[in-house]
Formats: structure tokens, sequence, C-alpha cells
């Protein structure tokens, strides 16, 4: 059983500190690992700009919270 700071979501926070989404990818959420990869890399992409790289780097952050945070349904 794998709850809120499990060795599992601690693994998976990691992997997001180096990859946005790789973590929930790890955790099984495919959808979750997309959705925070797109809007990370597509931000850090369009740095230029400076406020997509704000929300890029929110959404890098928020991923690593998400994946430790974590909490399978029973």
């Amino acid at each position: 059983m794998s709850g809120q700071g499990s060795g599992g979501n601690v693994l998976a926070a990691i992997c997001n500190v180096f990859f946005p989404g790789l973590g929930q990818l790890v955790q099984g959420r495919i959808l979750a690992a997309l959705i925070f990869a797109i809007v990370a890399f597509g931000g850090y992409a369009l740095w230029f700009l400076v406020v997509p790289a704000i929300i890029g780097g929110i959404a890098h952050l928020w991923s690593i919270v998400d994946a430790a945070k974590f909490k399978p349904k029973e």
C-alpha cells in the first residue's frame, strides 16, 4: 500500500525535477504526464516571451508537488 509520502511518491517527485511529467508516468498517470510535459516544455520553448516561461516554471513545480502528494484511489 503506497500513499502520500511513500517511497514511490518521493521517486516520482525526483523524476519530475529532471523531466516534468516523468513522475506521473512512473505512477501510471499518462494523461497527467502528457499535460505537465506539454505545458512545461511549451512554456520553456517560448522563454523569450517571459510569461509563458513563468507558466512553464509553475507547471514544472506543480508537477513535482503533484507527484509527491499523489494518493491512489482505493
